[in-house]
């Protein structure tokens, strides 16, 4: 007799908490207005565009840096899938 009781209490409670939602809830589509951007496409003092932005030539410390990156990238290459086995191994081993 409770357990029927605490069950149309809590259907009560929800029915009644759906039509204040449904009440307040607006559907639709929102969205913020488009950012107007200055002259061709880009805020000068924001953003510098040039020709020569890429020149790998002129980066400073040129060597430290491309070498960090290979290292990274190839260490991710190797250790992922090597943990990956060894993960996959020790799931195989205790199940």
């Amino acid at each position: 007799m409770a357990l029927n009781n605490g069950l149309r209490s809590a259907s009560k409670l929800i029915s009644s908490s759906q039509s204040v939602l449904s009440n307040s809830v607006n559907r639709g589509f929102h969205s913020t207005g488009v950012k107007r951007m200055g002259g061709h496409g880009h805020d000068e003092p924001y953003y510098l565009h040039s020709k020569h932005m890429y020149n790998l030539d002129r980066m400073k410390h040129q060597a430290l840096k491309m070498s960090l990156g290979v290292f990274t990238a190839f260490s991710i290459g190797v250790g992922v899938p090597i943990y990956a086995v060894i993960f996959q191994q020790k799931k195989t081993a205790s199940g």
